[in-house]
C-alpha cells in the first residue's frame, strides 16, 4: 500500500506521542551538519554495521543535505545507536572511534568510510584499520587515544540511552523536530521523496 506524505505525516502526529519531548545529549559539534538556526533539526540514529544505515548515509543523506541543510533549513545531527545484537559485534567499537573522530573533526570523512566499506570490516573486525587509513599519523594518534577517553565512551553511551528512552529500537531511525514538537521516521523504509514531503510539510 502505497502513503502519501499527507498520510504520512499525520501518521507521524499520531506517533509523536509515544515520543517523549526528552532533554536530548548536548549534540556533538564534530557530528552537526548545518546552522543549529535551522527551523528543523534532524537526529539520526545509526548503527555502522547496518546496512540500511549505510543505504541512507550514501544515498538520502547527501539529498537532504542538498535540498534542505545548505539552504539553511535543516540542522542535522549524527547520533550513535549501536545496536547489542550478536551481528553487529564491533558497531560500538566503530562508533567510539568515530566520536573520537570528531572531536577531531574528522567525523565525516571516519563516518563515510566505516559506511562504504561496512561489509569488510564486519567481517574481519579491522575497525581500527579502516578508520586510521583515512587520517593522517598525527591524527591516527589522536583518535587512538580519544576513542578510550571516558568523555567519548560517555557521549556514545549517552546516546544510545537518549534512543531508548525515546522509544527507538531500530535503525536508521530519524526524529524531526520543529519548536516542542518531535516526528519520528524511518531512513531505511521511507522513499526520500515522501521524507521531503515531510520536511517541507513541517517548514510550512
Amino acid at each position: 500500500m502505497k502513503l502519501t506524505a499527507a498520510a504520512l505525516l499525520a501518521a507521524a502526529l499520531l506517533l509523536a506521542a509515544a515520543v517523549p519531548s526528552l532533554a536530548a545529549p548536548p549534540p556533538d559539534k564534530g557530528k552537526i551538519m548545518g546552522s543549529t538556526s535551522a527551523p528543523v533539526t534532524i537526529e539520526i540514529f545509526a548503527d555502522f554495521e547496518c546496512p540500511m544505515c549505510k543505504r541512507f548515509h550514501e544515498e538520502e543523506l547527501p539529498l537532504l543535505v542538498r535540498d534542505f541543510v545548505n539552504s539553511g533549513k535543516v540542522c542535522i545531527v549524527a547520533r550513535e545507536f549501536p545496536l547489542k545484537i550478536a551481528e553487529h559485534k564491533y558497531s560500538r567499537q566503530a562508533a567510539n572511534f568515530a566520536t573520537a573522530a570528531a572531536r577531531i573533526g574528522e567525523y565525516d570523512a571516519v563516518a563515510n568510510v566505516l559506511f562504504h566499506t561496512q561489509e569488510s570490516w564486519g567481517e574481519t573486525g579491522k575497525v581500527w584499520e579502516t578508520v586510521a587509513s583515512v587520517l593522517k599519523p598525527d591524527q591516527q594518534k589522536k583518535v587512538q587515544a580519544l576513542a578510550g577517553d571516558p568523555s567519548v565512551l560517555a557521549e556514545v553511551e549517552a546516546d544510545y540511552n537518549y534512543a531508548v528512552a525515546s522509544g527507538i529500537n531500530a535503525t536508521p531511525t530519524l526524529i524531526l523536530t520543529r519548536g516542542n514538537k518531535r516526528f519520528p521516521a524511518s531512513g531505511g523504509v521511507l522513499e526520500y521523496s515522501l521524507l521531503k514531503q515531510m520536511i517541507n510539510d513541517l517548514l510550512k
